[in-house]
């Protein structure tokens, strides 16, 4: 079993910082005198110590390509936290809504658009007027937040500092967007400190090329023994496929956990429909190759894998009980048990958690 350092987060009595629209807008040092915004908070963070807070009111925040003025710290991330239950004093529950659209004329579907700030100069459409890095968010626990309204969830993308090492926890949040609905792509592995997200539901809308409920990419040339990123009870829908490896990426590892992975193509192909399968290695670079190591997860979409040559970049290993239910004409491979009956229970994790106190669990949503 691959060892897991515990990733300790406060390991330095650092800056508590509060965002509510209730507040003064004046130091945030207090709910009285809390900011009005996510990025005055991150704003706010005053050094790369680590070990800084910033809690947030439940509500609406109308916020898009946020980022933090500096990084967290080896054994000492600095945490966005959403008061969900009341218990840090905001007053409310429920969920921290992290609204990217237009709050006029609603869904914002552009590149490079969406709650977790990059950008690349040379992209051809879009938000691409700089070239910017999500590695700022380095060292950083996200917890009880829910974004939607753009082009992704909770996804971190490096672009010019691609190849570096990066780490990012997400606990207990729910990641929509057009294109993905989480991920990481263009890290290098970062022994026994992969990005985790934990209790996560992550859905993207969209189906034609980039797109995945969760995208990953790496930037090592060979298959690295440790993931990028782990995912534990997570729940993940698509249109077209749950996971999928950038077309830019290299080798990129990942390990699922109790995960549920649900596909909602089940098109006909002599119709004139095309499935990339739940398992996407369509139009990767010459050098990308994705490994997924899953452990009693569920899977469900018209096939495990992308079909023809393109299934050739993925590799897998299985652990415990690993359950497929896919079209009757779609092979299995070793390692997985075939669902022969309807997925009702499964089906029924398509919903996002109403609120964080059921995020955990895979059930009851």
């Amino acid at each position: 079993m691959l060892a897991l350092v515990q990733i300790a987060t406060r390991s330095q009595a650092g800056l508590v910082l509060h965002v509510s629209k209730l507040g003064d807008n004046s130091d945030g040092l207090t709910w009285a005198t809390a900011f009005h915004t996510l990025q005055q908070g991150l704003d706010a963070i005053p050094d790369d110590r680590g070990g800084h807070r910033i809690e947030v009111r439940p509500d609406t925040y109308v916020e898009a390509n946020l980022f933090p003025s500096h990084k967290g710290a080896a054994g000492a991330y600095n945490e966005l936290v959403g008061d969900f239950d009341g218990s840090l004093g905001s007053g409310a529950h429920g969920w921290v809504m992290i609204d990217s659209g237009d709050p006029a004329k609603g869904f914002k579907s552009w590149d490079w658009w969406g709650p977790i700030r990059a950008s690349d100069k040379h992209w051809p459409n879009g938000n691409n007027k700089e070239t910017f890095s999500s590695i700022i968010w380095d060292r950083w626990t996200l917890r009880h937040l829910y974004t939607a309204g753009g082009d992704a969830g909770f996804f971190w993308d490096l672009t010019n500092r691609s190849g570096e090492g990066f780490t990012v926890v997400v606990e207990d949040c729910v990641g929509t967007g057009r294109a993905f609905g989480g991920g990481v792509v263009y890290p290098t592995v970062r022994p026994g400190e992969p990005s985790r997200f934990t209790h996560c539901y992550l859905l993207a809308l969209d189906w034609v090329g980039d797109t995945a409920a969760v995208l990953l990419g790496g930037w090592e040339q060979v298959m690295p023994a440790e993931p990028h990123v782990v995912f534990e009870d997570c729940t993940m829908v698509h249109p077209d496929n749950a996971v999928a490896i950038s077309y830019a990426s290299h080798c990129a590892r990942a390990r699922f956990i109790r995960c549920r992975m649900i596909v909602l193509n089940f098109t006909q192909p002599e119709m004139g429909g095309k499935s990339t399968g739940i398992l996407c290695t369509e139009g990767h670079s010459a050098t990308g190759k994705l490994h997924v190591d899953l452990e009693d997860c569920t899977l469900a979409g018209y096939s495990l894998m992308t079909p023809g040559k393109a299934a050739g970049a993925l590799s897998y290993t299985t652990k415990g009980k690993v359950r497929a239910y896919v079209q009757f004409r779609q092979d299995l491979p070793a390692g997985f048990e075939r669902v022969g009956l309807w997925p009702a229970d499964l089906f029924r994790e398509m919903a996002p958690p109403a609120t964080p106190s059921v995020a955990r669990g895979g059930s009851g949503r």
